[in-house]
């Protein structure tokens, strides 16, 4: 009886651990319908409009005030709600919470420009052509090529529209998450930098925020002309537009954010070279914002760093994101003699590579 009993016992293991298997495999399944319900309620503007008559909003007020069906609504909420993307108070009103104000579509603190971005048709065809570049041996065109005919920054360039929906999306996921992460662990990297250089800096918004933080700085933000044609003035900053494969504006440092990542080893290094030209021989240094690769590490945080990297392939020119012993390699082939690495509090770190 015993034996039968731990047979019995063994085999209900073995269908629970399959049945959560199979719950895994679901969710991979529908995993786009998280990205697509919370694309929804930012172009609804539901958390904007909660935010708006005073932070609590009943079904009933809130479909009238966004002009929608009701029933339709209760149905996006309950789904929103499970995740904890707005919380419905006891006395049947609906209210933020803070998630749901991070994907508000307004204001200084809001990821919302990065979802509209990642979750645009533009950026979301390249992905159908993923397993077509991998059977290509790296010898065809990248799957935004594919999808597109161009490249991402021929196609910004020609596409003013997406263009816009590029910076904002990239503006706002570094000045949400990766500037205070900054300026919380490593403010002590821009003591001494008079000037300030920030390569492939888009609309100038977070070499705005530096500047603000340290006063000192006189900041240059250097990017394609089509990019600084349209950035707003910000006191500090000057807009200087051209190619960083050709060169990079003179200062005290050159500060590099998610940028890197976008380019293979050879186009890396040379970006890195022009940096190195483009500051002082012997106090010069280079400030790279970046994700460093952990293969041995399962957090959760480790799991976005692979995501990027997913996405590095899907949108740009043979991009990736790199492990320590990577980073170690471009830097000492670009001719910088040391560097170090200091993780922040978000899924990026520091690398200072010094001259």
């Amino acid at each position: 009886m015993d034996n039968i009993g731990s047979k019995d016992s063994k085999l209900k293991i073995e269908e629970e651990e399959n049945n959560d298997i199979k719950v895994q495999v679901w969710k991979y399944i529908f995993g786009f319908v998280e990205m697509a319900v919370i694309k929804c309620a930012i172009e609804l503007k539901i958390g904007d409009t909660i935010e708006a008559h005073g932070g609590l909003m009943t079904l009933t007020d809130l479909s009238s005030s966004l002009n929608c069906s009701p029933l339709l609504l209760h149905r996006i909420l309950r789904f929103l709600i499970h995740r904890g993307i707005f919380k419905e108070e006891p006395t049947k009103s609906y209210a933020q919470t803070p998630m749901s104000r991070l994907l508000t579509s307004s204001g200084a603190h809001s990821l919302a420009p990065m979802h509209v971005l990642e979750s645009s048709h533009v950026m979301l065809a390249p992905w159908h052509n993923l397993s077509a570049y991998l059977k290509a041996n790296d010898g065809g065109s990248q799957p935004f090529e594919m999808a597109h005919g161009k490249d991402l920054w021929r196609y910004c360039a020609a596409n003013s529209s997406h263009n816009k929906v590029m910076n904002e999306g990239m503006a706002s996921f570094a000045r949400v998450v990766i500037v205070p992460a900054v300026l919380e662990r490593c403010g002590g990297v821009f003591e001494g930098v008079g000037s300030l250089v920030d390569v492939g800096g888009g609309n100038g918004s977070c070499l705005s925020v530096l500047v603000k933080a340290f006063p000192w700085i006189r900041g240059i933000n250097f990017d394609l002309p089509h990019v600084v044609s349209v950035s707003q003035e910000y006191e500090g900053v000057r807009h200087v537009g051209g190619n960083m494969f050709d060169f990079v504006p003179k200062a005290d440092a050159a500060f590099i954010m998610n940028a890197l990542h976008d380019w293979d080893d050879e186009d890396c290094i040379k970006i890195l070279k022009n940096c190195k030209e483009a500051i002082p021989e012997k106090t010069g240094k280079v400030i790279i914002v970046e994700v460093v690769i952990d293969e041995k590490d399962e957090s959760m945080v480790s799991d976005i760093r692979l995501m990027l990297d997913m996405i590095m392939m899907a949108h740009t020119i043979k991009g990736k994101e790199r492990t320590r012993e990577e980073w170690a390699y471009v830097l000492q082939q670009a001719g910088f003699s040391r560097h170090t690495i200091t993780p922040t509090s978000t899924i990026q770190s520091i690398i200072q590579g010094f001259v």
